[in-house]
């Protein structure tokens, strides 16, 4: 039945969406499933579910994708997160919204989408899985079903915008998280707080940053919290006028604010450096004085314009491996950036465990360095503590690849013991499979193959949610 609902991509790429869900109870499996492999793992991205004019990729409607795996055994199933917008849409059979929530003609009043469209990851904390969009609170999501159960403000603990990359201690059990445009759409606030184990607000703060901007990860170690300032900056004045309403003003300067976790907003000390973008940190941890920061880090953004609508610079829109340095104790408000590999990267990932302290591997999906840039993600690189290789996969040209997510073999497996599992698009056959890798010998290939009959497109982010 699924090969009859493969869909057509008229695109030529694997980002349309697809317009239906549906249930697989028992998938084909190209090679042996690892036996521990017993849980889901989740994915979240943009599917929109009518076309609307000018919409930006980043506001289309959540689409939540479940890979279940038990005993060898994998099943499939994908839902439409039934936000009020979705269901608002859904009984008006259009689109009711276009780009960055501009309301289109015979929209009703009543109607907002005030809630956010929950697109962009889902994650397991406090006995609550949550599908995040950096815009909004969270979203609860039945993990069976994959129901929405309704907004988590953890009983008006927190408001506002609630980051889609908060970070969870591995020795804690502590939800760290953010969130900017904290005092209203393209304002400077951010917001932070924390989530203990147990699913109880334990802080939630604010300040104001040097300048409203588009902060999409951040970087957290054992003791700090670094906030992104970068100059992919938010304007309400270009917004009410019909510019961009975020757009790339490098002369804006690049800021990285640093502070103590169990200290005060305002001792924030704000470092720079030379302008540059990040959408995604690998790993950060301290060193004596020192700070250290492994990000994916663009020249200037993708798929984003300069404030008059000319566009970045395409050779410098892509993301690489780079070491950002902060000295604590030196006599300097600069920090150092030093490229680590010169292959474009994006997704990077570690081991949980590894979340805050120095890691020995990461991971994270490159583009084929023989194929124009335009050809996508499509491999694997593994890398040690230091950014350099361990190893590296390449697809069939035209496959793309998802953010790799990392399952550790065991409760007590090494670091980097475990599997990497992603979802491959197949551009001839215009369908996926969810990739199982040897997570330390990615070069040799995936191991197992879950075929599906139609294609997920290329989402954003997923996790592991191990069986009970």
């Amino acid at each position: 039945m699924l090969d009859q609902l493969a869909t057509t991509n008229a695109t030529g790429d694997n980002l349309a969406p697809i317009p239906m869900e549906c249930d697989a109870a028992h998938l084909k499996v190209s090679g042996e499933l690892p036996r521990e492999l017993n849980g889901t793992l989740y994915r979240n991205g943009p599917n929109p579910q009518f076309d609307a004019p000018d919409a930006h990729w980043f506001v289309g409607d959540g689409m939540l994708h479940a890979f279940h795996l038990e005993n060898g055994r994998a099943s499939y199933r994908n839902r439409w997160v039934r936000t009020p917008k979705w269901l608002a849409e859904h009984d008006a059979g259009r689109a009711l919204f276009g780009g960055f929530g501009r309301r289109l003609p015979g929209t009703p009043a009543s109607v907002t989408q005030d809630g956010g469209v929950a697109n962009t990851n889902i994650i397991f904390h406090g006995g609550r899985l949550l599908a995040l969009e950096e815009g909004h609170l969270p979203t609860e999501i039945e993990p069976g079903t994959l129901n929405r159960l309704g907004y988590c403000d953890y009983g008006r603990g927190i408001s506002g915008p609630f980051t889609a990359h908060p970070k969870i201690d591995p020795v804690t059990g502590e939800m760290v998280f953010f969130g900017y445009n904290a005092a209203g759409p393209l304002t400077p606030a951010l917001s932070f707080g924390s989530v203990n184990a147990a699913g109880v607000v334990t802080r939630f703060d604010r300040f104001e940053a040097p300048y409203a901007s588009m902060v999409h990860d951040f970087i957290v170690t054992k003791n700090h919290l670094l906030f992104p300032i970068l100059p992919l900056t938010g304007s309400i004045e270009r917004a009410m006028t019909g510019r961009p309403p975020y757009a790339w003003e490098p002369d804006k300067g690049a800021y990285v604010g640093v502070m103590k976790r169990d200290g005060s907003a305002k001792d924030i000390v704000w470092f720079r450096a030379e302008c540059c973008y990040v959408f995604h940190v690998m790993n950060a941890w301290e060193d004596g004085d020192r700070i250290i920061a492994d990000v994916m880090q663009y020249e200037e953004p993708p798929l984003f314009t300069h404030p008059d609508g000319t566009p970045t610079n395409p050779a410098k829109s892509r993301a690489r491996l780079c070491r950002w340095t902060f000295d604590l104790a030196g006599n300097t408000d600069r920090f150092t950036q030093t490229w680590l590999d010169d292959i474009t990267g994006e997704f990077p990932r570690v081991c949980d465990r590894s979340v805050g302290s120095a890691n020995r591997h990461g991971w994270y999906a490159c583009a084929n360095p023989d194929l124009p840039t335009s050809a996508g993600l499509s491999g694997l690189v593994h890398v040690d503590g230091n950014g350099s290789r361990l190893g590296q996969y390449l697809l069939p040209a035209g496959d793309t690849i998802s953010e790799a997510v990392f399952v550790p073999r065991g409760d007590d497996a090494s670091e980097g013991d475990g599997w990497l599992m992603s979802v491959v698009w197949r551009a001839r056959e215009n369908r996926s499979d969810l990739a199982v890798f040897n997570a330390t010998d990615v070069d040799a290939g995936p191991v197992a193959l879950v075929k599906l009959g139609h294609r997920v497109p290329d989402g954003i982010h997923g996790n592991w949610v191990a069986a009970a």
